[in-house]
């Protein structure tokens, strides 16, 4: 399932090249952002990048740059200008001033994308939080243009209500939705401790990793896995059997580079499925050029929801897309991971965590029962360790 084409909006992505993030950094930033378009019905037609210490306090790049940029909109139809990292209001209003057409960040997409995906009614409270908070500090002078704009990319749900356009009004909406989310997450903890006699996994992951995928492979079901980012946002549990070994397995949503604040604060609840599990999966995508910090950014995340002293089984998925360039006998720079074999690299990452680890193709299931060995293994001595008196079950 895609999200709407909204009339298959033309756009154009831009970055920044700085002292902390290299030109090729920056480029696969913008790959990834216009995955993210991709994903929510947009059409990417170009990448600009300008080499800056820091952002443009009005127009996020320089005034050569927003000239060209402004050239390429009015020449080429482009309908939308997406920005790689937040802008504030008054960048929103200069840029749009410069561009003639309209502007939204990183941020302002991820909410668009998650508030399309939202399924169940807990899912949608959390993301109108969300959007309602993103929204707040960025009132001041939006509201002419949202006014005249009626759907479209980075405009779906607050943004197209007239009545929500006073300040009093989206506080006191909220503090309802804050209201709302309180009253579910008793009830979901009153779930979760239903379930507290058996041993809790959590798969955890990059968005777009496979964990869907693996999901599905482990428990026999049909949790939708497709090829887009965040194509699940709302957790899904199940009850799973390796072996004689019975157990409780949660897929959750991706993590993903500079995910939203007010994204992570509202979906804390969604994340207890984490915080409360026994035992994490952490799924990587192996054949992503860029999978150490994606692993990075999953780590952060973790810290910050407080579930970084769980035992953890690292899967590198999506083995059969990796690929590397072999360094010729007579080149003698030293090799980087781009150069190393799977073979090679499996080695480096055996050696380099302590946790345990498993490379697979959860599509094609390469070495699949290694995985399943090494659930069964984990939660076995978790079982152990927590109910020694029911051991003998097993």
């Amino acid at each position: 399932m895609s999200l709407p084409d909204n009339n298959q909006e033309r756009a154009i992505l831009v970055g920044l090249v700085t002292p902390k993030q290299n030109k090729e950094k920056a480029a696969l930033y913008l790959e990834e952002l216009s995955f993210l378009l991709k994903t929510a019905g947009g059409i990417p037609v170009k990448y600009f990048l300008q080499k800056l210490d820091i952002p443009d306090s009005k127009t996020y790049v320089g005034s050569g740059k927003i000239t060209e940029i402004s050239t390429f909109v009015s020449e080429n139809k482009i309908n939308l200008a997406v920005f790689d990292d937040e802008l504030s209001a008054s960048q929103i209003r200069n840029i749009e001033a410069s561009l003639h057409c309209r502007v939204i960040d990183r941020n302002n997409l991820i909410l668009d994308i998650f508030a399309y995906r939202a399924r169940t009614s807990y899912a949608r409270t959390q993301v109108e939080l969300a959007q309602y908070q993103y929204l707040l500090p960025r009132l001041a002078g939006m509201w002419t243009h949202l006014e005249k704009q009626r759907g479209g990319i980075g405009l779906k749900g607050p943004g197209e209500k007239e009545i929500e356009t006073d300040r009093r009004v989206i506080k006191d909406r909220i503090a309802l939705l804050k209201e709302k989310l309180k009253k579910i997450d008793k009830q979901k903890t009153t779930q979760r401790q239903s379930r507290s006699g058996m041993i809790r996994v959590a798969l955890v992951g990059y968005t777009n990793a496979g964990k869907s995928t693996i999901m599905n492979l482990l428990s026999k079901s049909n949790v939708f896995a497709e090829n887009k980012l965040f194509a699940t946002l709302d957790t899904t549990v199940r009850k799973v059997v390796i072996g004689n070994l019975p157990f409780l397995l949660s897929d959750t949503v991706g993590f993903i580079r500079k995910l939203p604040h007010a994204l992570i604060e509202s979906f804390k609840s969604t994340l207890d499925e984490v915080y409360e599990a026994d035992i994490l999966i952490h799924v990587v995508d192996i054949s992503h050029p860029d999978f150490e910090e994606q692993m990075e950014v999953v780590t952060q995340t973790l810290d910050e929801i407080k579930a970084n002293d769980k035992p953890v089984i690292t899967v590198f998925n999506k083995i059969d897309k990796y690929s590397f360039v072999k360094k010729s006998e007579d080149d003698l720079s030293v090799p980087d991971k781009k150069n190393l074999s799977l073979a090679e690299l499996q080695k480096t990452w055996m050696a380099k965590t302590s946790n345990p680890s498993v490379f697979i193709s959860a599509t094609q299931k390469t070495h699949f029962d290694e995985l399943k060995k090494l659930i069964y293994k984990n939660v076995s001595n978790k079982h152990a360790k927590l109910y020694p008196y029911n051991n003998f079950l097993y």
